[in-house]
């Protein structure tokens, strides 16, 4: 792999550490150092070298800074689509399942507020930097996507219609979870997990509610 600092990996290309490990190095500094400087005064020489490479290392990888930012945003925007997922694949109670994404979603909230600060960052930068903005679009569309598939998983899963289009549904919520990060970073001791737990479950509940006993099954 190209940029290794290592001399040994450089001298021996089959101790090279594989692509994969490469990025997952590069993104755990990278998050660290953007949210402890923010996004201008984070160097990409400074992030390879705590990583243990060089910069062809980042630029190899992801392009630019603008990329590394973004794929830092959508790495963890899809583990924690993910780990919700995985909590509630087995359960088919609609009642169970909201509150456990409510619980789950609000407490990733109010304990990862360094992502928070990084995606409100990035997304006020989008807004005058058109590089960003190419970064970003797709992303938050790939996680919107993410959302509507999730909804009609459990839709299907237990028995309930969505009350409206699955892709206004997943804007709705993706909304509601982006608002509830900027709420509790500004007002942390008012917009708890409890108050955002509440929102998410209220919204939740108006999105899948609870079918009359002589409805058939959601298909």
């Amino acid at each position: 792999m190209l940029g290794v600092v290592n001399g040994d990996q450089q001298r021996n290309p089959s101790r090279r550490l594989p692509r994969e490990e490469v990025r997952r190095r590069l993104l755990a500094e990278a998050a660290r150092v953007f949210t402890e400087r923010g996004y201008a005064d984070a160097r990409i020489e400074d992030i390879a070298a705590g990583a243990g490479f060089t910069k062809g290392a980042v630029y190899s990888n992801f392009g630019g800074k603008q990329e590394l930012f973004g794929a830092i945003l959508g790495d963890g925007a899809a583990t924690e689509l993910a780990t919700v997922r995985e909590e509630i694949r087995d359960l088919d109670d609609l009642s169970a399942v909201i509150g456990r994404v409510a619980s789950l979603v609000a407490r990733h909230i109010v304990q990862d507020s360094g992502h928070g600060h990084l995606g409100l960052e990035f997304a006020a930068r989008a807004a005058r930097d058109g590089q960003i903005r190419e970064v970003l679009t797709p992303m938050r569309r790939a996680q919107r996507e993410g959302a509507a598939r999730s909804i009609a998983e459990v839709a299907e899963r237990t028995g309930v219609r969505p009350t409206i289009d699955l892709d206004q549904a997943a804007l709705i919520l993706h909304c509601l979870t982006n608002g509830l990060v900027n709420e509790h970073i500004a007002d942390p001791e008012a917009v708890d997990a409890e108050t955002v737990e509440r929102a998410l479950t209220t919204v939740l509940t108006c999105l899948l509610p609870l079918p009359p006993s002589d409805d058939p099954p959601y298909s």
